[in-house]
């Protein structure tokens, strides 16, 4: 959703319609959390037949149990991943760069590998399932800054004599 409002958030900023920009921001913010509520009860769910997907159908049940542990933590953040990535494009779309790429740095490099190295040294192989949920959450706080400057700053901008 957010790679499609790329193109309208593009021609909106440049057109100096701020007010759209942050119309189609808070759509899409909405829309990115509810996407990921309805995967995480997807996956909180129905990790089983999510399993099967993948040819785990004739697997031990030890496989089946370590994979259905697996994918309820690994992806229990999954409405914060969304708003994250919605973060990430909607920034990059509006100018800017910066930013948006660090916001993406900082999830995918210092908290998620970072964190997948750190956290098995405390908890073992559970330290590594955590690792990418408390790098989205990590992350969501970075975002929710990000998400509140941008918007103050749209709103400051509109203000502003053309």
């Amino acid at each position: 959703m957010a790679a499609g409002c790329i193109p309208v958030v593009g021609f909106n900023m440049g057109a100096g319609k701020r007010e759209r920009v942050r119309n189609l921001f808070t759509k899409l913010l909405i829309a990115e959390a509810t996407v990921g509520l309805v995967a995480l009860f997807i996956v909180e769910l129905f990790p089983q037949q999510l399993i099967t997907i993948f040819g785990a159908a004739n697997e031990s049940p030890y496989y089946t149990d370590f994979a259905i542990k697996a994918f309820r933590i690994y992806l229990c953040m999954m409405i914060f991943a969304c708003v994250n990535k919605a973060c990430f494009i909607f920034l990059q779309a509006m100018g800017k760069a910066v930013e948006s790429t660090v916001l993406s740095m900082v999830r995918e490099i210092v908290f998620g590998v970072g964190l997948a190295l750190l956290l098995p040294l405390s908890f073992g192989l559970d330290g590594v399932l955590y690792s990418m949920p408390l790098s989205d959450i990590l992350t969501f706080v970075i975002a929710i800054f990000l998400i509140t400057k941008t918007y103050r700053q749209l709103n400051q901008e509109e203000v502003k004599p053309a």
